[in-house]
């Protein structure tokens, strides 16, 4: 049977029927060749290897039954060249195996791009925790549960993925995991890690608007109108980096009433036309403006919202944008829209937490450094070789940033290049898969 288009659960059900807790899909180095642990995940692999969007080579999927939550685990590895994976770890509900796997694969190699292009010695990783159906996300136990799993599950991975904050984990279940692993950044401060990175992410992706609009001749982001879909950590953030920049109005839209409330009580007086509106409406990809910002879920420039957009320029926080990468950046391209890739503005979260075992000092100087314009490998001056090696190509922006983050990815660390192949080889070679969960 074939699993790719089944439900998240019957995958689970069919790893634990043969009395396994773990598998794994790795791209044998030599060779180039897609290997499955087992029989039974055999299916997912023939159609990771059969794909062309989302697998670019990445060196490993792992998965694990969590013990104690009974979710399904998985970290996945792109390359790692440059150092360890480092990325995230999402905690989301996929309605098939196909949609979990896929977000690993194209979060992981976004990941790799970002840290590449921001000059950090990381490889490209990203967690993927399957939420249960039937299950409140929302309860403390039930979180608890998923998060001691994941930190053993880190543990015994050792330290080929290095995992962080991302969309469904917030700061408490950070501390969970944090006491089962030291394979982690993004701990709270209050146990010696870099905290919410929020306020910086925000910062990062104005600052890459400020570079799009200079681009197009367009002036500053005083006087303009960003529009923006998601008014939630980063975005509320965002608001107060717009309103310092003397915008001229910020239409907003979200399906929380808590998060609209929020931002309107923090920001009384910003130009701020916030809109609640139901799942699935995407009717503020018409709203006229300077600058789009998609700032919620990923995959959401698509053949349905790409032709409603009213702005000369996409630039937003949101990972993964494109659901199509080749497909969608044709068609922002097509329509003369300048679409910054998030993995080129959206940096400041791994930025921020990248750096922990060097210790903290306030307002770091490396990390506030890929803010200012005169920063090399900053995200303005990024952004600008980006604009500009594509304005001589004829290419998208999106893909000479992706050339570009390639060619970066492959550079060694100078220490220890290739360490998270060296660790994958290791835990295939001892039977990673065939051993039990750590407890």
């Amino acid at each position: 049977m074939s699993y790719w288009n089944r439900p998240v659960d019957d995958l689970i059900d069919a790893i634990k029927k043969e009395n396994l807790w773990r598998a794994y899909i790795i791209t044998e180095p030599k060779s180039g060749e897609v290997m499955a642990s087992h029989p039974v995940i055999q299916s997912v692999a023939d159609a990771v290897a059969a794909d062309t969007r989302d697998y670019r080579g990445h060196e490993g999927c792992f998965f694990e039954i969590g013990r104690e939550s009974d979710h399904l685990l998985s970290a996945h590895v792109h390359w790692t060249m440059r150092g360890q994976a480092a990325g995230g770890v999402r905690y989301w509900s996929y309605d098939q195996v196909e949609d979990f796997v896929r977000d690993g694969l194209r979060l992981s190699r976004g990941m790799g791009q970002k840290n590449a292009l921001a000059g950090l010695w990381w490889g490209g990783g990203k967690g993927v925790v399957a939420r249960r159906k039937g299950l409140d996300h929302r309860d403390s136990e039930v979180r608890r549960a998923v998060y001691l799993d994941y930190g053993r599950f880190m543990t015994g991975l050792c330290g080929c993925y290095v995992t962080a904050e991302d969309a469904g984990t917030m700061p408490d279940d950070m501390v969970v995991l944090f006491s089962k692993t030291r394979h982690t950044t993004c701990i709270p401060q209050t146990l010696g890690g870099s905290g919410n990175p929020s306020v910086l992410t925000a910062t990062g992706v104005v600052v890459a608007m400020e570079a799009a609009l200079e681009h197009l001749g367009r002036g500053s982001l005083e006087g303009k109108t960003v529009v923006m879909q998601g008014l939630g950590n980063v975005s509320l953030y965002m608001v107060k980096e717009l309103v310092e920049r003397k915008v001229a109005k910020i239409v907003g839209a979200d399906i929380n009433q808590t998060m609209i409330d929020r931002v309107k009580q923090m920001f009384p007086d910003a130009p701020l036309d916030a809109r609640l509106v139901p799942a699935g409406d995407v009717t503020i990809f018409g709203e006229a403006g300077d600058v789009f910002a998609p700032n919620a879920v990923g995959a959401i420039l698509n053949p349905q919202t790409i032709p409603m957009l009213n702005t000369p320029i996409v630039c937003g926080a949101a990972n993964n944008q494109l659901e199509d990468p080749d497909r969608d950046d044709d068609a922002l391209f097509a329509r003369d829209i300048l679409y910054v890739p998030d993995f080129l503005a959206n940096r400041m979260g791994i930025v921020n937490c990248a750096n922990e075992q060097y210790g903290s000092i306030e307002r770091d100087p490396a990390i506030y450094a890929h803010l200012e314009r005169e920063t090399p490998t900053g995200i303005y001056r990024r952004c600008m070789e980006v604009f500009a090696r594509a304005s001589s190509s004829g290419r998208t922006p999106a893909d000479e940033a992706s050339d570009l983050a390639d060619e970066l990815s492959q550079e060694l660390h100078p220490v220890w290049g290739n360490r998270g192949q060296q660790i994958i080889d290791d835990l295939v070679g001892g039977g990673w898969a065939e051993n039990e969960p750590i407890r």
